[in-house]
């Protein structure tokens, strides 16, 4: 009987864990249907006909923990439930991350950590279920079985009609299985519908006479979110910075609204937004991401062509071969190993936002006989936002960025930082007060009245750093010389300066391509 016992909480908190990490909370959640399920079968058939059955439910069990640790995980990260069928082309996206944060050699030993704690784990159930299964139980012993196994089935296909008549029990492991089948058919049916859409799509491109002869530049702030703006602890930090800015870049002769769109994603796959700014289509997972790139659907690169522009995209985030780059058909792509830095990587940041400011200027726009359109990604704001780099007041004494080497080992390192989720949000926010700082300075010193500027956020952090009602709000900023190139962004509902004066999106990220044609086209 221990051994029943014993085998019937280690089972239930296994398929519970992923519930409580998602929710925060045991609460009422602290039985789980199925580990009652599978004592009572391993107790009621015998072990020589039905040996087969136990390595079956150890790798059941096994599925049901990981994808709903998979589902925790990409819920505080991310905001949306986990979807196998999308979801598991970014597993290379994390390995990158813990790559650039704890080095090669001690993410690939965390990686074999995880796999080795999965294989011994799944041979110590194995283990368990056979010493269970080994038990000659009496008449009192299978009629208990027998009842528990009756109660638990019918519990089950109640909760299977989405009634649950015992308030404490859940179904973990057929909820979390269930619902990745009905994901993996709807993704399929959506995938059938939105091949559709880009076929439908214009092919031709359209010149905006507007923008002729004027730069166009789409500098991307990595992780900045409405949140940041609004809500505590990190309002306190970035909205001094926003009233600075707005000061200085009114007495630089420049005119500036403010906005908040929606990004299509939060907490990651920065990607994906740039995309739909891009595509002028919402682009919220990788497969939709990659029916694009692969489709005849034109872009604002194409757009700008159209228009007389050369165009380049400038990605010190990009440190992989990055086939989308020519898929998008920029005519210069600058990812991390065509940067001339000469500073040290920052953890996972390979350099700082104010030396591709600085290669923006120094590299991309001038000299040049043709305006430019470029987008550029801000990655200093990326986690794990340390360390926090002062802002130079000398462009120039940026140079190659030998300068930063001073701060190669200041600040926290990521793995001391994180064990503190309230210092982590106050660097966060410090972060972000980086990033904007060195996007308006820049602006100040560089934006002329042949420039706009839409200096925005690609997504709001992950939920477990700004709240799970934090939404998908991220700010925009649009900068000109020229008070005309602004003019339609505030009849659209921004607002004059750096502060919007609301979080509710007045539309989505993909909406900034259509208002360009509107605003600038034929």
């Amino acid at each position: 009987m221990p051994r029943l016992l014993g085998l019937a909480v280690l089972l239930n908190v296994l398929l519970l864990v992923p519930l409580w990490v998602r929710f925060g909370a045991i609460d009422t959640r602290w039985l789980a249907l199925e580990a009652v399920l599978v004592v009572a079968l391993l107790v009621l058939l015998p072990a020589g006909r039905f040996a087969w059955l136990r390595p079956v439910l150890t790798l059941a069990v096994l599925m049901a923990l990981l994808a709903g640790l998979g589902d925790a995980a990409t819920h505080l990260a991310f905001g949306r439930p986990l979807n196998l069928t999308l979801d598991l082309p970014l597993l290379r996206s994390v390995l990158h991350l813990l790559e650039g944060n704890l080095g090669d050699l001690l993410a690939w030993a965390v990686v074999a950590l995880a796999v080795a704690l999965v294989v011994v784990g799944g041979w110590g159930l194995n283990r368990g279920l056979g010493l269970v299964q080994g038990v000659t139980p009496g008449a009192l012993g299978r009629g208990v079985a027998g009842l528990a196994l009756a109660v638990s089935l019918f519990l089950l296909a109640a909760q299977w009609h989405h009634q649950r008549w015992l308030p404490v029990a859940r179904a973990p492991a057929m909820d979390t299985l269930r619902f990745q089948a009905e994901q993996r058919v709807a993704t399929q049916r959506a995938r059938r519908d939105f091949a559709a859409r880009l076929a439908a799509a214009p092919g031709r491109a359209t010149p905006l006479p507007g923008l002729a002869g004027r730069d166009l530049l789409l500098v991307f702030v990595e992780s900045y979110g409405a949140a940041a703006l609004f809500d505590a602890p990190f309002a306190e930090v970035v909205r001094p910075r926003l009233a600075e800015a707005a000061r200085r870049l009114a007495e630089a002769g420049l005119t500036v609204a403010s906005g908040v769109l929606a990004a299509p994603i939060r907490g990651g796959q920065s990607w994906l937004a740039h995309a739909s700014v891009l595509g002028g289509l919402a682009i919220d997972n990788s497969l939709w991401y990659r029916l694009m790139l692969a489709s005849d659907r034109t872009t604002l690169v194409d757009d700008l062509r159209a228009t007389g522009h050369r165009s380049a995209t400038l990605m010190p985030a990009i440190t992989l071969a990055w086939p989308e780059g020519k898929a998008y058909g920029f005519d210069e792509i600058h990812a991390a190993a065509d940067i001339d830095y000469a500073g040290p990587p920052l953890n996972w940041v390979t350099m700082p936002d104010q030396f591709t400011l600085h290669y923006l200027e120094r590299r991309l726009r001038w000299p040049s006989e043709a305006p430019l359109f470029a987008q550029v990604a801000l990655i200093s704001s990326h986690a794990p936002w340390t360390p926090i780099l002062p802002l130079l007041d000398d462009w120039e004494a940026v140079g190659d960025g030998r300068i930063f080497r001073r701060w190669a080992d200041a600040g926290p390192a990521p793995d001391v930082l994180w064990q503190d989720l309230a210092r982590v949000r106050e660097h966060y926010a410090r972060a972000i007060d980086y990033s904007v700082a060195a996007g308006t300075r820049w602006a100040e010193a560089f934006v002329d009245d042949d420039t706009l500027l839409v200096l925005l956020g690609d997504h709001p952090s992950a939920p477990l750093i700004v709240g799970e009602q934090a939404g998908y709000g991220v700010p925009v900023h649009v900068i000109s010389g020229d008070a005309a190139l602004v003019e339609p962004f505030l009849s659209r509902g921004f607002v004059p300066g750096m502060h919007p004066d609301t979080r509710v999106p007045l539309a989505g990220l993909e909406a900034l391509r259509g208002w360009l044609h509107e605003d600038f086209g034929p």
